[in-house]
C-alpha cells in the first residue's frame, strides 16, 4: 500500500486511489456529530448558491454551511458541532457546504473512492481504508479555506498514515496542544464564529466508530453516508449503514 499526504485544493485534484479528505476544524467533525444525531445522509456541495437553491427547492433538507467560518445567511446552522445542542436529526437529510472540506470532495475527480475524516473518526477511517486493501491511498489535508496549510489537518493525516503503516502514534497530546496553536481561534473573543465549545469536540480523538463514505446516487449526485467499522478475529471489515 502506497500512502501519500497531499494538501489543499490542488492536493484533492491530484489525489488518486482511495482518497481521504480531511477537515478537522470543522467540516468532517461536524458531519460525524450529524450522523451521531441520526442524520440519514448528507449532500456535500461546493457552491453556497447551489446549496441555497437546493434548500429552497426542498425545505425538508437541513442546511449546514459556512464561509469564512460564519454561518451562511438562509441556512439552518453554521459549521459548528457545539451549535447542535440536543438537535434530533433522526432520518433527516442534510446539505453541507464549507470553505475547505466539501471543496475537497468535489475536486477529487480522479479518486477511485473518497472518504471523509477528522480526528474524531480517524482510527475508524484507517480501519475502513485498510479493509479495502487499496494499492494507493491519498490523504488530503484540506487546510484553511483549501488554500493554506492547517496544522490540525496535517496531524490527522499523519495519524491515519501511521495507522495504515502499523506504526505507533500518540495523537491525543498533540491534538490537545492545538489549543495554543491552530486552535487558538476558538478561544479568541474576536472570533465568535469559532465558539470555544467546538474545540474539545474537534479534538476528541477516535470518538466515533464509523467512516464517512462518499457515494454517487443514480442521478450522479454525491452523497456522504455513515459506514460503521467493525473488527473481527479474521481481520478488518466494514458494513455499510
Amino acid at each position: 500500500m502506497k500512502v501519500r499526504v497531499l494538501e489543499l485544493a490542488e492536493g484533492a485534484a491530484a489525489a488518486r486511489g482511495t482518497t481521504v479528505i480531511i477537515d478537522v476544524f470543522r467540516a468532517f467533525t461536524l458531519e460525524c456529530y450529524l450522523f451521531a444525531r441520526g442524520a440519514k445522509k448528507i449532500y456535500p456541495i461546493g457552491s453556497a448558491g447551489f446549496a441555497l437553491a437546493c434548500r429552497q427547492k426542498d425545505p425538508q433538507l437541513v442546511a449546514f454551511g459556512e464561509r469564512g467560518g460564519a454561518k451562511i445567511e438562509g441556512f439552518d446552522y453554521g459549521n459548528s458541532p457545539s451549535e447542535l445542542g440536543e438537535v434530533n436529526l433522526d432520518g433527516k437529510t442534510c446539505i453541507h457546504t464549507t470553505s475547505a472540506g466539501t471543496q475537497g470532495i468535489v475536486r477529487a475527480q480522479h479518486a477511485s473512492e473518497v472518504v471523509c475524516a477528522s480526528l474524531v473518526n480517524a482510527k475508524a477511517t484507517a480501519r475502513y481504508v485498510a479493509a479495502q486493501n487499496p494499492r494507493e491511498v491519498s490523504l488530503v489535508a484540506m487546510g484553511n479555506a483549501a488554500t493554506s496549510s492547517a496544522e490540525e489537518d496535517l496531524l490527522c493525516a499523519e495519524y491515519i498514515k501511521a495507522l495504515l503503516e502499523g506504526r505507533e502514534f500518540d495523537v491525543r497530546p498533540q491534538a490537545e496542544a492545538l489549543a495554543t496553536t491552530a486552535g487558538a481561534k476558538f478561544f479568541d473573543p474576536a472570533r465568535p464564529e469559532f465558539p470555544e465549545a467546538d474545540f474539545p469536540l474537534c479534538v476528541d480523538c477516535d470518538r466515533f466508530d464509523f467512516a464517512i463514505c462518499v457515494r454517487k446516487e443514480s442521478d450522479g449526485r454525491l452523497v456522504n453516508l455513515k459506514t460503521p467499522v467493525m473488527w473481527t478475529p479474521e481481520g478488518r471489515h466494514s458494513t455499510p449503514a
